[in-house]
């Protein structure tokens, strides 16, 4: 069986991006930058403003073993997968 879902590396990739990173831009996170030279600091610079952003969201509202069932959750997520694909979609809507 394959971990692939809608697309994406895994259901836990699908399912944040969906629901907490959908309708936001790689500007709204500060990247703006779309030079392929600097294609992989970019991206590992949105990747971690990702991971950092759902991380407050999710502590702010779970406790206790809620809390570490989220970050087990955002554990599997490929942040670098969500973050090249606003990069891709922000690069696109500036030609």
């Amino acid at each position: 069986m394959s971990d692939k879902y809608n697309g994406w590396t895994n259901y836990e990739t699908w399912r944040i991006n969906l629901e907490m990173i959908d309708g936001m831009t790689a500007a709204d996170f500060g990247v703006t930058d779309t030079d392929p030279n600097y294609r992989d600091t970019a991206v590992e610079d949105l990747a971690d403003r990702l991971e950092s952003y759902v991380a407050e969201v999710v502590e702010a509202d779970a406790k206790g073993f809620a809390l570490d069932l989220a970050n087990s959750f955002l554990a599997r997520v490929d942040w670098e997968e969500i973050a090249e694909h606003m990069i891709d979609d922000y690069a696109a809507e500036m030609v």
